[in-house]
């Protein structure tokens, strides 16, 4: 009679958190390098754009988005200098920039959102261009520009979720890079008495070089 036992099969259910933390890194540095690159991409596409009344009638104005505020750009960046420096720290170090990128990623979001309807940067050109300080831009209209830089955000944050959530199990930096290491030294040979020099350093020092 032949009996079947309920074994666990233990290699494959150790193997299970390796897959997973192999599937999140690659989720998250593919969805955080895209985001970045999204919304650095669309802070220079056009955000708004309108007309200024000039003697020669309307002055047509637009303004990007890097006019509009720096602020989603600059935090893009953040995001993905810490993406990077997810895999150069470990343990709280590690939580502490993964959370950093979540909150890159949602202040960009935040900052493209709360631009989108923003029209001081054109008003200002108006007043430029008109030569009347209280001058306003006219027939303003909005693109989906900052949307875009808004989706990008939330790529950041979604990356610095996945790092919060899977990144204990992620791999860092080889040790060799860090101080520390286990690096072989080099000894020093042993002075050989016999060598001419040798022989000059024992007699400096009052020492008999035959031994006798």
């Amino acid at each position: 009679m032949e009996y079947v036992t309920a074994v666990p099969h233990l290699p494959s259910q150790a193997a299970a958190p390796a897959r997973s933390g192999r599937r999140s890194l690659a989720v998250a540095l593919l969805s955080g390098a895209l985001g970045a690159a999204v919304a650095l991409l669309a802070t220079r596409q056009r955000w708004a754009e309108g007309t200024a009344t000039v003697a020669g009638g309307a002055f047509p104005l637009t303004a990007k988005g890097s006019d509009v505020t720096g602020v989603p750009a600059a935090l893009a960046i953040v995001g993905l200098a810490a993406l990077v420096a997810v895999f150069a720290v470990r343990r709280a170090g590690r939580l502490l920039v993964s959370a950093l990128l979540a909150l890159s990623g949602a202040g960009t979001a935040a900052a493209a959102l709360a631009s989108a309807s923003d029209s001081s940067a054109l008003d200002e050109k108006a007043a430029r261009v008109s030569g009347d300080s209280s001058a306003t831009v006219a027939a303003l209209t909005h693109t989906g520009w900052p949307n875009v830089a808004a989706a990008g955000g939330v790529l950041i944050l979604l990356a610095g979720l996945l790092a919060l959530r899977y990144g204990g199990r992620w791999p860092a930096m080889s040790g060799r890079y860090e101080r520390g290491t286990d690096r072989p030294r080099r000894t020093a040979r042993p002075a050989d008495p016999e060598r001419p020099e040798e022989i000059w350093k024992a007699l400096d020092r009052g020492e008999d070089p035959t031994g006798a």
